[in-house]
């Protein structure tokens, strides 16, 4: 075993790993009774910087901190290699401990959905059908029934997202309002790679041309924005300005370049103070999304 090896089976002592609902809720329920906050940050594993800095910034505001792993087969289509997506547990356990998390809560799927088929589900309507819903039709019942699931679980908590998802943050945002679930949803900025590229999970999937032709996204949001910013309230002019980038670089092939209101994610008529861009793309066969806040004073 190697120093590094030494240095991280010490460091991850910090951290528990729990996998049963009646275990987590029992911490959470003791911490909430001893007066303690608890902030929450839901992964599907495989973490980079961008679930660390969700984690930092929960530790911060809180008193403990719980980060979950759970690969949700609810939102993935059929057409979509579930068992292919990337698993590193001791990893994820590393940078998770580092970050500051106390407890990771790691359920296999029979815990989660143990009766196989789930009957019930959360759909967030309108917010869920455009954009990535016209791309992804399942995906964010799935996503908004694991998430409301995992609310239950832990309980009264601020949990922690990362603005990258836009659409996903905007449906979970949603969801705990209309449920009046106990639960401050904060998001958190998106961390890009040196040359700009936002830090996604899926990323590793990405051939090496592919990755250095995969900044096309941030590049477009830039235009996007230089568009707002020099005077155009035309979301038209931005969307072409997004779409030009993406047609000079032939690996890209782009889904969608928008212009959207924050809070509908509907295409407005005219900007107005605070716009949205989103942009979604495919490198190869993996699809990349992205955006950017842009506020005219």
């Amino acid at each position: 075993m190697t120093s590094n090896d030494n240095e991280r089976s010490t460091t991850d002592d910090r951290c528990r790993i729990i996998t049963t609902v009646a275990d987590i809720r029992t911490i959470t329920d003791s911490a909430r009774a001893g007066g303690e906050s608890v902030g929450f940050v839901p992964t599907m594993g495989y973490l980079h910087d961008g679930h660390a800095s969700l984690i930092r910034a929960a530790r911060e505001a809180n008193d403990l901190v719980v980060a979950s792993i759970f690969v949700n087969p609810l939102q993935f289509a059929p057409d979509e290699d579930l068992d292919a997506y990337p698993k590193d547990l001791d990893r994820d356990r590393y940078i998770a401990t580092e970050a500051g998390v106390d407890v990771l809560f790691v359920p296999p799927v029979e815990e989660m959905y143990p009766h196989g088929a789930v009957l019930t589900s959360v759909s967030v309507a309108e917010l869920s059908a455009k954009w990535d819903g016209e791309t992804r039709p399942t995906h964010f019942t799935g996503v908004a029934t694991v998430v409301s699931k995992l609310f239950n679980i832990i309980g009264s908590c601020s949990a922690y997202f990362g603005e990258k998802d836009f659409q996903q943050l905007a449906i979970i945002r949603r969801a705990v309002a209309d449920l009046s679930m106990p639960v401050n949803v904060v998001g958190c900025p998106i961390v890009r790679e040196p040359d700009g590229l936002a830090m996604s999970s899926r990323n590793i999937y990405l051939s090496p041309e592919d990755r250095v032709a995969a900044v096309v996204l941030s590049r477009a949001l830039a235009a996007g924005a230089d568009a707002v910013q020099a005077g155009t309230s035309d979301p038209t002019e931005v969307e072409a300005a997004m779409t030009e980038v993406f047609s000079a670089e032939p690996r890209a092939r782009l889904d969608y370049a928008a212009v959207v209101d924050p809070e509908s994610l509907d295409r407005p008529e005219r900007l107005g103070t605070t716009t949205q861009l989103l942009v979604a793309a495919y490198l190869g066969s993996t699809r990349l999304i992205d955006n950017r806040t842009v506020k005219v004073f």
